[in-house]
C-alpha cells in the first residue's frame, strides 16, 4: 500500500495521522533520505524509517504530534552500541521530520435558519467542512446552502447516527425552537466533539442544562459546551453572530493562548455556574 494513498484515505475519513520523513542522513544508517513512515491515529504504521529504537521513538513522537497538532524535528546519533541493540550495523546521524496530517475541521450546523446560512458561509471561508442538518426539507437544501459539503434533511436523531462525530467536529445548535435545541444538545454532549455551542440567552442555557441533568445527563458531559455561543463582541445581526461563533471555533481549533476566553460568553457557565458542570 502506498503511503500517500493511505494518507489521502485517512484524511477523507476524517482521521488524523502523522508522517515521518528522513530529511537528513550522514554516515551509515539503516534507511535512506526521503524514507517515510505513516502513523495512523490508532497507532498502526505503514512504511519505515529504519526500524529499531529510532523507529520506536519516532512512533512516540508521532503520537504526540497528532495530539498537539504541532510538527517536530528529531535528530539521532546512531552509535555502534545503539545500533547493536537493534541488530543494525550503522554509525551515522539522521534527522527525521514528523508532521501532523489533519483532516479539515467539520462544522456541523443543527438548524437551517438565517443564522446557519451566515454560519455556513463564514465557516467555509475559514476552512471548515460544513454539514447542515434540519428536519425540514424546504430549509435543508442545496439552494440555501451551496457551500455545504453535506446536507441532511431528516430528524436530528437519525442524522446523528450518520455523522460519525469525532474530536475534529464543531457542533453548533441553532434549531427553530427550545425543545429541538434540547434534543440535539442531549445527543451532542455524548460525543467527543471538540466544540459544542448552543444559541440562546444565559437563562435558557441554565434551564436547559438543569433539565438535562434531571434526565440523567452528568454535569461533566457539558465541559465542551460554549453557551451562549460565540465571543462576546456585541453581535446582533445573523452575520455578526456568525462571525462571533466562527471566531470562537477558530480559537478552540488553534488552542489560542490569548485571553480569548475572557471575551467568550461560555465563561459564564464556567465561572458563574460552575456547579452545573459537576
Amino acid at each position: 500500500m502506498d503511503v500517500f494513498e493511505e494518507l489521502v484515505r485517512l484524511r477523507r475519513e476524517g482521521r488524523k495521522c502523522a508522517l515521518a520523513t528522513i530529511i537528513g542522513a550522514r554516515g551509515s544508517i539503516p534507511s535512506y533520505a526521503g524514507a517515510k513512515m505513516l502513523v495512523r491515529d490508532d497507532g498502526s504504521i505503514l512504511g519505515t524509517v529504519g526500524g529499531g529504537c529510532v523507529e520506536a521513538e519516532v512512533w512516540n513522537a508521532a503520537r504526540d504530534v497528532m495530539e498537539t497538532e504541532t510538527p517536530r524535528l528529531l535528530s539521532f546519533a546512531l552509535s555502534q552500541d545503539a545500533a547493536g541493540e537493534s541488530g543494525l550495523l550503522c554509525g551515522g546521524q539522521v534527522e527525521i521530520y514528523v508532521e501532523p496530517v489533519l483532516p479539515p475541521p467539520r462544522a456541523i450546523l443543527f438548524g437551517a435558519g438565517h443564522i446557519s446560512r451566515s454560519l455556513a458561509k463564514i465557516a467555509s471561508l475559514a476552512g471548515f467542512a460544513v454539514t447542515v442538518v434540519d428536519d425540514r426539507e424546504s430549509f435543508a437544501s442545496r439552494e440555501r446552502f451551496p457551500e455545504a459539503d453535506a446536507i441532511y434533511a431528516e430528524p436530528y436523531e437519525s442524522a446523528f447516527q450518520k455523522l460519525a462525530v469525532n474530536e475534529n467536529c464543531y457542533l453548533v445548535i441553532v434549531t427553530r425552537g427550545h425543545r429541538d435545541d434540547m434534543r440535539v444538545l442531549r445527543l451532542a454532549v455524548t460525543t467527543p466533539a471538540r466544540y459544542i455551542a448552543m444559541v440562546g440567552s444565559r437563562r435558557k442555557v441554565i434551564e436547559t442544562v438543569q433539565e438535562l441533568k434531571k434526565q440523567g445527563v452528568p454535569g461533566s458531559a457539558f465541559r465542551h459546551l460554549h453557551a451562549p455561543m460565540g465571543l462576546d463582541i456585541g453581535a446582533v445581526t445573523p452575520e455578526e453572530i456568525a462571525v462571533a461563533v466562527v471566531a470562537e471555533m477558530i480559537a478552540v481549533r488553534r488552542r489560542a493562548n490569548s485571553n480569548w476566553r475572557e471575551l467568550s460568553k461560555s465563561i459564564f457557565l464556567q465561572e458563574r455556574f460552575r456547579e452545573l458542570l459537576t
